[in-house]
């Protein structure tokens, strides 16, 4: 069991000790902390908190709210939303700050708190930093009696979002409304239930939902890989139709095509930019550890493509600098800074219906127009003895003659193929990803690394 405390947010397992997980203490110290934070920068602070279907969600929703409003703080409850939805609601509700409260696509013991700055975006390494100072600080003053935070709940989070996204002119709602694309959902138990019929409907798309009801008892793994969506994989090849998988938060966009074939991730955000790049030359950029087809993809549109560190604060920022116009993540994180600046599968859906509306191509021929690489992800236990930094400089000695990357882990170029070995923000392991031209490849890559990691502890 585990509590982590990072950029994406503190994160952790419910029950268990104090200061290890997330325990009721743990979760109104941080609550404290980012509460205090935003005090700081406003005298009258509001702020929106929502919450994934998870079982563990009330309970912590509960804690956080009344510990933000004992700090004065006036309170949205916007109760089951998502993500993207919340993010979006800081804006145009115009708060000064919101908890997402979610643990991504963490298994169903874990939750988060993923904290919000007043643009609706993730906080910076450097505020995060400064919450966690001031989670460890005992001189916090709560309000009297008369000062305590007022409490407002509001269900209309989704509703909004959504009503944003079909306002965008690169969205093409008459365009695919008129299609009535056949569509699968695996809704993995969790707020995606309630968001994506309310799209589809939107939409007049002809769906069906599976692992629909809103209840944290994940059918399956949460996280949308191939191993996990085999019953949707399954169903789209049968009904010849277009699968999407979310995750519970809805900020994760992975698609399967109408052969039953996991189009995956990485290519969501590929196809996506494909269709901005179309419309609206332009920047993109993706962090270390995505696919090297978004960079080509981007050479072909002869635009400049940046990678960014992973996590999505790093993804934003770089955007940001770059004045990219389509960016994100390539665990099916699309950022359309036209909308606002997160992961959002939501606008990730309504962008890639939109293209294959206007192209008339489904979706395994829309892959065919792209670099066919192939990713292979691993990961081994981080290991309280091992010194990572010791780790990193060994490895950067064995692999000297390539080209190498430490803005965030280790990143290793090769001519077609690399390699990234890097930390979880989110879980106490060792990502260890490569990509190369063919699967075999890529997953030589990764042996022979760990080969090299073990004799290094040996």
């Amino acid at each position: 069991m585990s509590l982590i405390v990072s950029v994406s947010g503190i994160r952790g397992t419910i029950g268990g000790s104090v200061g290890s997980n997330l325990t009721p203490i743990d979760i109104v110290k941080f609550a404290t902390a980012y509460g205090s934070f935003i005090k700081q920068k406003t005298s009258n602070p509001k702020i929106i908190i929502g919450r994934d279907g998870r079982i563990s969600g009330p309970m912590v929703s509960d804690l956080v709210i009344r510990t933000l409003q004992a700090l004065g703080i006036d309170l949205i409850d916007a109760g089951w939303s998502t993500t993207p939805s919340i993010e979006m609601a800081v804006i145009t509700e115009k708060l000064d700050g919101g908890i997402i409260l979610t643990a991504s696509h963490n298994p169903k013991e874990w939750n988060a708190l993923k904290l919000l700055n007043a643009q609706g975006e993730f906080l910076s390494a450097q505020d995060g930093e400064e919450i966690v100072k001031l989670s460890q600080s005992d001189t916090v003053q709560f309000s009297q009696i008369d000062k305590l935070g007022k409490i407002r709940a509001w269900d209309q989070s989704v509703d909004s979002h959504i009503a944003q996204i079909l306002q965008l002119p690169l969205v093409l709602k008459n365009k695919i409304q008129s299609k009535k694309f056949k569509v699968i959902v695996d809704c993995i138990n969790s707020t995606g239930a309630i968001a994506i019929p309310k799209l589809m409907n939107a939409l007049h798309c002809d769906f069906s939902l599976i692992n629909e009801t809103v209840s944290g008892d994940f059918a399956h793994n949460p996280e949308p890989l191939p191993s996990h969506l085999t019953d949707l994989i399954q169903l789209c090849k049968k009904e010849k139709c277009i699968g999407i998988a979310i995750d519970p938060d809805v900020d994760r966009l992975a698609l399967i095509d109408e052969q039953g074939n996991y189009f995956g991730e990485e290519y969501t955000l590929v196809a996506v930019a494909d269709y901005i790049l179309s419309k609206t030359p332009g920047n993109t950029v993706s962090n270390l550890s995505s696919s090297r087809a978004l960079r080509d993809l981007t050479a072909s549109y002869n635009q400049s493509y940046s990678a960014s560190a992973v996590g999505e604060a790093h993804v934003v920022k770089l955007m940001k600098e770059t004045n990219a116009v389509i960016g994100g993540e390539g665990n099916g994180g699309i950022i359309y800074p036209e909308l606002h600046y997160g992961r959002d599968a939501l606008v990730g859906i309504s962008l890639l219906l939109s293209y294959l509306a206007e192209s008339n191509l489904n979706l395994s021929q829309l892959k065919s127009r792209y670099t066919q690489y192939f990713m292979y992800k691993d990961k081994m236990e981080l290991d309280p003895s091992l010194d990572y930094n010791q780790l990193i400089s060994y490895l950067i000695n064995e692999y000297s003659s390539e080209q190498i990357n430490t803005i965030d882990g280790l990143k290793i170029d090769f001519k077609d193929s690399w390699l990234h070995l890097r930390k979880s923000n989110t879980e106490p392991i060792i990502r260890i990803y490569s990509e190369a031209l063919s699967e075999p490849l890529a997953k030589d890559l990764v042996d022979q690394i760990k080969i090299k990691i073990s004799d290094f502890r040996a």
